[in-house]
């Protein structure tokens, strides 16, 4: 099985042409102000300049409204949005016909009601994306890129009418086991290649896309 691979999160030129340089099927920028790994339409611009063609860009966004999004487009062709909030399956629709873009939405596991709710997205989206809920628990948690795993058994025999990505908790070191647990063709990291929150680490980008090239 060739399982495509997914880097989020790039906030510097080094960090993106690690991931486009080493197989890379899609990379992520982040246009939410409360993320470690959040930057400007501006600085997006720059990066997006260094992804060749075959490679998606997609642009993160947590209950954004019409007017940030288009800020966002004023500046940055994106291929793909990825909405990580709490947006409706109509809120995804209306998304994606007002800026002719392909939309992934993220669904928020823990246990499988959570994931038999992305049926309710299945009809108004072209891609999911499951990844892990923060545990009620913890403190500071953010919509996405926490470094925490679920139980990737959760998603074995699942079959969804559109393509499913994996994220939540990957690294080099766990991502064989993840996606022989869950099925996964697409695997999704942030935190699980960073030095530090916000700090890609482009050994780690490089380890981790070595590991899903021997998928």
């Amino acid at each position: 099985m060739t399982v495509a691979a997914k880097i989020c999160g790039i906030n510097d030129p080094v960090a993106m042409q690690t991931a486009v340089d080493h197989g890379a099927a899609f990379v992520g920028l982040v246009f939410y102000p409360q993320s470690p790994r959040s930057i400007t339409p501006g600085t997006a611009a720059k990066l997006a300049a260094l992804v060749p063609d075959g490679v998606t860009k997609v642009g993160l966004f947590v209950d954004a409204d019409n007017a940030q999004i288009a800020r966002v487009f004023d500046e940055v062709k994106l291929d793909m949005l990825q909405l990580h909030g709490t947006e409706t399956a109509d809120r995804c629709a209306d998304i994606g016909k007002r800026f002719g873009l392909p939309v992934m939405k993220v669904v928020k596991v823990a246990n499988l009601d959570d994931v038999n709710s992305g049926n309710d997205y299945c009809d108004r989206v072209d891609y999911l994306m499951f990844d892990a809920k923060p545990p009620e628990s913890m403190t500071g948690a953010l919509p996405g890129g926490n470094a925490v795993p679920f139980d990737w058994t959760l998603l074995a025999g699942w079959s969804w009418p559109v393509p499913w990505m994996l994220a939540g908790g990957l690294d080099a070191d766990n991502v064989a086991t993840a996606v022989s647990r869950s099925g996964a063709e697409i695997v999704d990291v942030s935190s699980g290649v960073e030095s530090a929150p916000g700090k890609k680490d482009p050994a780690e980008i490089r380890r981790f896309l070595e590991a899903v090239a021997e998928l």
